[in-house]
């Protein structure tokens, strides 16, 4: 299997690296299922293409580029991340 920066491919790293890296979304993904904050990401990033380029064949090259990206690896990435920051919050109480 082919891998990018450690992500499933280059598409899914450069999603994550360009639409999620930074952002705060604990109370977005808080009690979803993995599936459910695969689905949600998915659509966070369709609507953000969709809502920033206009019609034409710029947004259908976007659109396919998002159809190869693991969105289950993404969703696991934040999950943990969370998972993780609870824990270290609990730990400090």
């Amino acid at each position: 299997m082919t891998t990018y920066n450690g992500w499933a491919n280059y598409e899914t790293w450069r999603v994550n690296l360009e639409i999620f890296d930074g952002m705060e979304l604990q109370a977005d993904l808080y009690g979803m299922e993995l599936s459910e904050a695969a689905d949600w990401m998915k659509e966070f990033a369709e609507e953000l293409i969709e809502q920033s380029t206009s019609e034409g064949i710029g947004r259908d090259y976007a659109l396919a580029f998002i159809n190869h990206v693991d969105w289950r690896e993404i969703a696991e990435h934040y999950v943990e991340i969370e998972t993780d920051e609870e824990e270290i919050e609990t730990d400090a109480e």
